[in-house]
């Protein structure tokens, strides 16, 4: 079983693309893929056939045609298929183009011949069943705001990466100058797509560590606090780790947060305010935001 999947495709309206992509990583997809065919936009997720049963589908179904009722948009279709590993892990990649972020990063997926000339940092790239290509706003979101930190006068900061997935932020802020970054996942696969990234882009394992858990890990990793904290994850997630993160910050850590959509931001923010950091940014994009915070 664990080598089948759930194909979940849904027709939409390109205006609830960004609802959708935060429906399927609620459902617990491993990887979304997305291209618009004429006038409708088709989203296509992926989750393993163990961990979704049809009656899960079907209410998965139900919210998103509940959704674009809120939204008073057209109702998607959605349908699902059970297909092999193999089928799916080369399927998605014709969808999936180079793509520049910010103004120092190419993110390049790594199955593609490297430009001869390129004037960016590139960060070559196989997700794998992992979260994080670079195409989500809020992936791109963080990308930025590391580009911003590490760009002023911060380019030594260690970094921590919470709820890593495909390894993109981790890479991200080597390449930007980050002279180590800690990175940990609750999930094995994205523990392991991370190190196999790190070794894409030639890193060392020094430089870049991978371990699974979370915070509480980090603690055990870290020699000492760090100087930045990334955290793209729900912000139910957020909201729960918020806690914990006086345990490896310092008075000037600073953070970026994001996998929130804009009516999640409120929540989220009482709760870094609550554990005694301050907002001091709100970058938008799309139905989705990210918080670059600070101790206060």
């Amino acid at each position: 079983m664990t080598n089948s999947w759930w194909e979940i495709q849904v027709h939409c309206t390109p205006m609830l693309e960004d609802t959708i992509f935060w429906r399927m990583e609620e459902f617990g997809c491993r990887g979304t893929a997305s291209e618009l065919w004429g006038d409708t936009f088709v989203v296509k997720a992926y989750i393993h056939q163990d961990q979704a049963h049809p009656l899960d589908l079907a209410a998965l179904a139900l919210s998103l045609r509940q959704d674009a009722l809120c939204l008073q948009l057209p109702e998607p279709i959605t349908q699902w298929d059970v297909i092999e590993e193999e089928d799916w892990a080369d399927g998605w990649k014709q969808y999936w183009h180079p793509q520049e972020v910010g103004d120092r990063l190419l993110i390049y997926p790594a199955w593609l011949p490297l430009p001869p000339v390129c004037d960016r940092k590139i960060l070559r790239l196989d997700p794998g069943v992992a979260f994080g290509t670079g195409t989500h706003p809020t992936t791109q979101l963080c990308l930025e705001a590391l580009e911003m930190r590490l760009g002023l006068g911060s380019s030594q900061a260690v970094v921590a990466d919470i709820g890593c997935g495909s390894g993109i932020l981790s890479i991200g802020a080597c390449l930007l100058g980050a002279p180590q970054v800690f990175a940990v996942d609750t999930d094995p696969l994205a523990v392991q797509s991370t190190a196999s990234n790190r070794e894409l882009n030639q890193l060392d394992p020094q430089r870049l560590v991978v371990a699974l858990g979370s915070v509480a890990q980090l603690q055990q990793l870290t020699p000492e606090p760090v100087d930045g904290i990334v955290c793209n994850i729900l912000a139910d997630v957020i909201i729960e780790v918020m806690p914990q993160l006086a345990a490896i910050a310092k008075p000037t850590t600073w953070g970026i947060l994001s996998g929130l959509l804009l009516d999640q931001a409120k929540a989220v923010a009482d709760a870094v305010e609550h554990e005694g950091w301050v907002v001091a940014a709100l970058w938008k994009r799309k139905d989705w935001c990210c918080m670059n915070i600070r101790r206060t």
